[in-house]
């Protein structure tokens, strides 16, 4: 929820909400205010305080007088960019024109002082990089969702110093559970050491990678791309569960929401016919790409027609162990047998049984093919029926 503030001008802003956004633009959170001033006392050895235009203590080295934020509230009302009030030394900290943070620096001397105008620098440094990062992930935001203009694509890519003709493709990494700012940072961490790749998110629940490629890049580097992010999220997070999925690779800036819904759809067809399977490719899926597009009305009349009252569901354990046995042994009925332990003739009279029940001998490829995407589609409907409810 966003709440209304009055600045030093009288003017009403938004102030910070727990996503981490202020008035649209992104602030920097306080885990990493708390570090930059820690960092800042070990070197100094003096204890610093970062707080809101309101009063509130962001951050801390040491404990803050409680009658530091009344001192803080006068200082924001103040013309003054800088001033000793109570023993200490107070910044302002602008974005821009706007007011952003009030720093206290612990003493009076010149000394301090000096030291709490570099703390104040380096806090500005870090708003300015940071706003600077928004605006590249604003910008890759709008391009995976597809809203922006053709020419507004390249004059924002020019602007924000974004090559548009190198090869690039989409990862999309989804964890058991939601995202929220401290994650996306934790994954930018772990990815995001190559400078001209991005790390963002568009929901709370998938952190989107657009990957740089070299021109030798393959389907082989790709696969090994996403094994390597997979053993590093899961290093970093034990045992949670991480799913990867990701499209097809594009040349041009254009091409990247593009690979962005490819992934996606990998990632969504991937839960329904690759479960067992962490990593998803775009290019893997097959017919279950086709399916995934089907009406459910469609494929409930596909499959009254093929079994007509009986359904894929309704076999016994071991006659759906055989048929899909069966098809992973490309019909080959010896093999199929030798995996099953069961005599040749055994699977066989199996394969007979099914016949006369569906009408469908697998032994014939036709059939078969027919048999397959009638098992894929009762699977397709059973997880679009679970989502409903």
């Amino acid at each position: 929820m966003y709440v209304k503030k009055i600045d030093t001008k009288g003017m009403c802003k938004l102030h910070i909400s727990k996503n981490g956004w202020n008035g649209g633009k992104r602030m920097i959170s306080n885990q990493i205010l708390q570090n930059t001033i820690e960092g800042l006392k070990g070197i100094s050895k003096v204890d610093f305080c970062v707080l809101d235009t309101e009063g509130k203590e962001l951050a801390a080295t040491g404990e803050v007088d409680k009658n530091c934020s009344d001192a803080v509230l006068a200082f924001v009302e103040s013309p003054a960019d800088s001033q000793v009030i109570q023993g200490r030394q107070f910044f302002k900290i602008f974005d821009e024109q706007r007011l952003e943070y009030v720093l206290v620096a612990n003493g009076d001397s010149e000394g301090e002082y000096m030291l709490g105008k570099i703390a104040a620098f380096q806090i500005q440094s870090l708003l300015v990089a940071y706003k600077e990062r928004f605006d590249k992930d604003n910008f890759i935001k709008n391009l995976l969702l597809d809203n922006l203009l053709l020419v507004d694509i390249y004059n924002r890519a020019k602007k924000l110093h974004i090559d548009t003709e190198v090869k690039r493709v989409i990862f999309i990494i989804e964890t058991s559970h939601e995202k929220d700012s401290a994650a996306l940072d934790n994954v930018r961490n772990l990815l995001g050491s190559k400078s001209r790749d991005f790390v963002t998110a568009v929901d709370e629940k998938n952190i989107i990678v657009v990957k740089e490629l070299s021109e030798k890049d393959g389907n082989k580097e790709l696969e090994k791309m996403a094994k390597d992010m997979l053993d590093l999220l899961r290093s970093e997070g034990g045992d949670e569960q991480v799913h990867i999925a990701y499209g097809t690779m594009v040349n041009d800036i254009k091409e990247v929401s593009k690979s962005y819904k490819e992934a996606k759809l990998a990632l969504d067809v991937g839960k329904i016919f690759f479960s067992e399977k962490d990593i998803v490719a775009y290019t893997t899926l097959g017919i279950g790409r086709l399916i995934y597009q089907l009406p459910l009305p469609l494929c409930k009349m596909f499959i009254k027609e093929i079994f007509e009252a009986k359904s894929p569901d309704d076999f016994d354990e071991e006659t759906l162990t055989t048929i899909n046995k069966f098809f992973e042994n490309s019909l080959n009925v010896s093999e199929t047998s030798r995996q099953l332990y069961i005599h040749r003739n055994t699977l066989v009279y199996r394969l007979d049984k099914l016949q006369k029940s569906t009408g469908l001998d697998l032994r014939v490829f036709e059939d078969a093919i027919t048999f397959k995407i009638a098992l894929m589609v009762v699977k397709y409907m059973k997880y679009m029926e679970s989502l409903e409810y």
